[in-house]
């Protein structure tokens, strides 16, 4: 058998396992007399807005390569999760699914547990546009004080480009805002949210001719997410940070950043100012 054919069984038999876990009742069908479980296939059809045929061929292992229209029509029939549309998609197509930008409401409070956990060591998290949506005390300490600012004010692209206590607090500034605007301009292309990043883009371009130019360089720069920061802390003095970034498990749309202290005095330096802003809560 050939390994295209045995993509389409694989195929065909996921479109059945989804299809057999649904409650027809639940989308208006009657239950009646189903000689097996879940929905009957010219109903995933209908839902689907397909040709009951061809669904019946693509169960079949016989209805040839779909397209991705077809995979998403199919994927809202059968209440397919992500991760289970991905996994469709490669089954159907050989890959995953185009990329598409979801803005999720903060986070769970095991992940702001996991933030916790790792003071005095400053740690956030960000969206895909670069959005912080959760940070630990350390963070406020040592990076900016994001709970001041609203929610909508708390983009890191946002902060490099208009904070002058920002572009202070870094050593070399125009490298460092170079290299940024790569990494955001593919992260945002890589999560398909084109959209959802042009209100800030074209604030930024308003504000700075700088990041002006650079958006229009269009620069793909290689970036691994690692590299030592060396910030300029306006009471701490300059402290050497090891930056690094993480998925999140389970939320493709959100990134873990820690600044771990590059040396033993840096992170004395850090957890002596992280402990004086406790007392002082």
């Amino acid at each position: 058998m050939s390994e295209h054919r045995r993509e389409e069984q694989r195929l065909g038999a996921y479109l059945r396992d989804r299809r057999g876990r649904l409650d027809p009742a639940s989308f208006g069908f009657s239950p009646g007399r189903r000689r097996t479980p879940g929905l009957r296939r010219e109903e995933v059809a209908q839902r689907a807005n397909i040709s009951p045929t061809w669904y019946t061929w693509l169960e079949q292992g016989r209805g040839g390569a779909p397209s991705a229209e077809v995979l998403n029509r199919i994927a809202r029939a059968l209440m397919l999760t992500d991760l289970e549309r991905e996994h469709l998609f490669v089954l159907g197509l050989g890959r995953p699914p185009e990329r598409r930008y979801r803005r999720d409401a903060g986070v769970t409070p095991r992940l702001q547990r996991v933030l916790d956990a790792l003071e005095p060591t400053p740690a956030l998290i960000r969206t895909a546009i670069w959005d912080v949506v959760a940070w630990n005390t350390a963070a406020t300490v040592l990076l900016a004080d994001f709970a001041a600012a609203p929610p909508e004010g708390r983009n890191l692209l946002r902060y490099v480009f208009t904070d002058p206590g920002m572009r202070q607090a870094q050593q070399d500034w125009q490298s460092v805002a170079r290299v940024l605007v790569s990494a955001f301009r593919v992260e945002a292309a890589r999560a398909g949210a084109d959209e959802e990043v042009r209100p800030l883009v074209q604030e930024l371009r308003a504000v700075s001719p700088e990041f002006s130019a650079l958006w229009d360089a269009g620069e793909v720069l290689s970036y691994n997410g690692e590299a030592v920061k060396h910030l300029r802390h306006p009471r701490l003095g300059e402290i050497a940070f090891e930056h690094s970034a993480f998925a999140v498990d389970g939320r493709p749309d959100l990134t873990l950043l820690i600044y771990n202290p590059a040396t033993e005095q840096d992170a004395q330096t850090v957890r002596a100012a992280v402990e004086r802003a406790a007392r002082q809560r």
